[in-house]
């Protein structure tokens, strides 16, 4: 029970960091009828949030053995603005041998702060097929 209720945190947690981000030039906006910025109340919820630059992106992946099995790379946001997965670098050295996946962000929990998989190892990542960016 405590597991699924940090699953769910976490997945709230990469939830709000995206909703921040993703609304930076989604929609068309026609001169004069849009106000440019933030108002006060946004300001503090924005404030209170996570940055998915320093909380999330680049922080290591570990499963529940607490072994690192990879490292956040991306967080996949869809177009009706919601986070639906991340990209987890898998293996290699100085991104030679790198093996990227979409693991849903509903996977994921937080465990102290701490990034997990349960279930994960790095073997099982790299059998995953490799996630490449469409160009």
């Amino acid at each position: 029970m405590k597991s699924r209720a940090m699953a769910s945190g976490a997945a709230v947690a990469i939830v709000l960091a995206a909703a921040v981000l993703s609304g930076i030039g989604v929609q068309a906006q026609v001169a004069g009828s849009t106000t440019i910025g933030v108002s006060v109340e946004e300001v503090k919820a924005v404030a209170l949030g996570w940055s998915a630059k320093k909380k999330i992106l680049g922080k290591p992946v570990y499963n529940d053995k607490n072994e690192k099995i990879g490292v956040v790379d991306d967080l996949i946001i869809t177009p009706d603005r919601s986070v639906s997965y991340a990209i987890i670098g898998a293996g290699g050295f100085l991104g030679i041998g790198k093996h990227d996946v979409a693991i849903p962000v509903g996977q994921f929990q937080d465990d102290k702060g701490r990034i997990v998989l349960a279930g994960a190892t790095k073997d099982v990542l790299k059998a995953m097929p490799k996630f490449v960016y469409a160009k």
